[in-house]
């Protein structure tokens, strides 16, 4: 990045007036254009805990370098200041697979550094953060006799995950169809951005026995299971069970995805996987068991409601059924290219992607119970002649919505997508505002209402600015080609 002047722009926030609050904007005022911008991390330190929640959507890192990049700004110098009391003034790389690249340049500095470029302003850090701890934005301003040229080279790497696929056939050779179970096998390891911990902790084995050692417990037990009930001729099969566990879950359901694009691009005619897979059954987090297990997606066939009832009468296991089909997991990679799904999940714990995620905390007899379900309903399902009819839903929005976001636009992000300059669609909600103003699944949003999009980040940032029911300008390439919709968005609430 060839030397440019440095301006200083305070927490770089631009808040608007709500809940009480005036507008806030640290750039008013300021010419930032071609210019580096200077700017505190995190929010202004001495501000009511009220003011902290109007502001929280404002002051993530991400979102103030938009910001910056929006005004202008060659890049971002990110201090943490002497009041923000950090273990280390300066921020790590992490990985981050969502990320398909941004065009703004950013470095961090510490204390010191900032100290010395702002020698020429007869000013500190430490005063200049004092000034702002009140919340009220101060003057920002250009500081002279400085610039700043740097070289930055990030290195995308690549990882390889493996998909571990069983296949028990029907009869020699394989049927036209199959019914997939599946559970992931990956973890977070040992933290990782996704890591709910605190402290220390982020950094300690995350051993993943509920999320999803469980899952892949009960996948390993159904395959003994239905193998040995088929070499003892009890399993007269008229589909294929494939028992597959995949990796990449928690990157973003990447390895299941992979699995049906590559079905997909092995068949001729469009959507073969709806055809190619009659039924794909779930497993993740089922080991937690209290009161009941979840079976998600019930709304995706009619057939799940009684095929539930009858295999559970031997059981006896407490069910809560949930129609949404849209869901958190590998069950929709396969849910949005036309299968029916089931997905069995004992609900979320405070050890929830954290070290405590232990094995002797686990429910087994809820587990070997769960398992015992699943394989009923899988053998039921792959016994049938008749394919299970598939419902498309329209996508609900109370459960998948983001944080203190009310516009509702309907898109499905392929969250594992690096290869791409904007947000790439994985598909979009039936009968939601972005399906009926024509997008599909594929389309790259490069643009959303005026403010360019990179990454799944400028996305999410942008759809906080929009209004309920005012039409928006959203650019898309497709096929090569540069496309606009005008889409409506709706309310989440």
């Amino acid at each position: 990045v060839e030397a440019a002047e440095i301006a200083f722009a305070g927490y770089g926030i631009v808040a608007p007036a709500a809940n009480g609050f005036a507008q806030h904007n640290d750039y008013e005022d300021l010419d930032i254009e071609g210019k580096w911008v200077m700017l505190l991390r995190y929010m202004p330190e001495d501000i009511s805990a009220e003011h902290r929640q109007h502001l929280v959507n404002y002051t993530d890192l991400r979102y103030k370098a938009m910001l910056a990049r929006d005004h202008g700004a060659r890049g971002v110098i990110l201090v943490s200041g002497p009041n923000a009391q950090v273990k280390s003034q300066l921020m790590k790389l992490s990985t981050d697979t969502m990320v398909a690249g941004t065009s703004i340049a950013a470095i961090s500095i510490t204390d010191a550094v900032a100290d010395r470029i702002l020698q020429a302003t007869n000013q500190d850090l430490q005063s200049l953060q004092d000034n702002l701890a009140s919340g009220q934005p101060a003057k920002g301003f250009v500081i002279p006799a400085v610039t700043l040229s740097a070289a930055i080279n990030l290195r995308q790497e690549q990882g390889r995950g493996r998909n571990v696929l069983a296949r028990l056939a029907a009869q020699e050779g394989t049927s036209d169809s199959m019914v997939i179970i599946g559970a992931h096998v990956d973890h977070i390891g040992r933290g990782s951005p996704e890591s709910l911990a605190a402290g220390e902790q982020r950094n300690a084995v995350h051993y993943g026995a509920d999320d999803n050692a469980s899952g892949v417990a009960a996948l390993l037990e159904i395959a003994q299971y239905l193998a040995d009930q088929q070499a003892r001729g009890k399993l007269k099969l008229k589909h294929d069970l494939l028992f597959a566990a995949w990796s990449g879950e928690e990157l973003g359901t990447i390895g299941s995805q992979y699995f049906v694009k590559q079905l997909a691009n092995a068949g001729a005619q469009r959507d073969p996987a709806s055809r190619a897979i009659s039924a794909y059954l779930n497993m993740d987090m089922i080991g937690r068991m209290d009161r009941h297990v979840y079976l998600q997606g019930i709304g995706s066939s009619p057939l799940w409601s009684g095929e539930i009832e009858r295999r559970n009468a031997p059981i006896g296991l407490p069910i809560v059924t949930q129609s949404d089909s849209y869901l958190p997991t590998d069950a929709t990679s396969f849910y949005l290219q036309g299968v029916p799904i089931l997905s069995a999940f004992t609900g979320a714990h405070a050890d929830y992607n954290t070290p405590r995620d232990t094995a002797d905390k686990l429910n087994y007899e809820g587990v070997a119970k769960i398992a015992r379900l699943m394989a009923l309903i899988s053998r039921g399902v792959a016994m049938r002649d008749e394919l299970p009819v598939y419902v498309a839903m329209e996508k609900p929005t109370a459960k998948m919505s983001r944080r203190n976001l009310r516009a509702y636009m309907g898109t499905i992000p392929e969250y594992g997508s690096t290869d791409v300059q904007g947000v790439k669609l994985n598909g979009v909600a039936k009968g939601g505002p972005a399906e009926t103003g024509g997008l599909q699944a594929g389309d790259v949003i490069v643009e959303l209402a005026g403010r360019k999009v990179d990454n799944i980040y400028d996305y999410s940032y942008g759809l906080n600015a929009l209004k309920v029911g005012q039409p928006v300008t959203v650019v898309v390439q497709r096929a090569g080609q540069r496309m606009s919709f005008s889409i409506t968005p709706t309310s989440r609430e």
